[in-house]
């Protein structure tokens, strides 16, 4: 028995490439944004990976919040390296699922005066 349709014949492949990006929305960044933001993380000590990776966080977040990504570095700009990276990972954290974040360890111990009478 042959079945006759009048739809088109997609491929598998196509299939999937369309349902893989169903719930996605193509974001596109001028190059000369994205070259900007790309070298000012470098320029502070990001390997290319890893300013490549923030770039794009900061790109998608400025468009998010309709910023001009420009202004987003020259406030970036006064901050010192230290300042940048706690930044930096407020943002990526915001734009990561919860169970998974980015931070650093403080080790915060707590000298209180009762420790020096005890003796081991």
């Amino acid at each position: 028995m042959v079945v006759s349709t009048n739809l088109e014949s997609t491929t598998d492949k196509e299939t999937k490439t369309f349902f893989n990006q169903y719930y996605t929305v193509e974001l596109s960044y001028p190059a000369n944004e994205i070259d900007a933001v790309v070298n000012f993380f470098t320029k502070r000590g990001f390997e290319i990976t890893p300013a490549v990776s923030v770039a794009t966080v900061i790109l998608q977040q400025a468009k998010l919040e309709n910023v001009a990504v420009f202004e987003v570095l020259d406030t970036l700009k006064g901050l010192e390296e230290v300042q940048i990276s706690a930044v930096v990972a407020e943002v990526v954290n915001l734009n990561r699922p919860k169970t998974s974040v980015v931070g650093t360890k403080s080790n915060n111990q707590i000298q209180s005066l009762d420790h020096r009478n005890i003796l081991p």
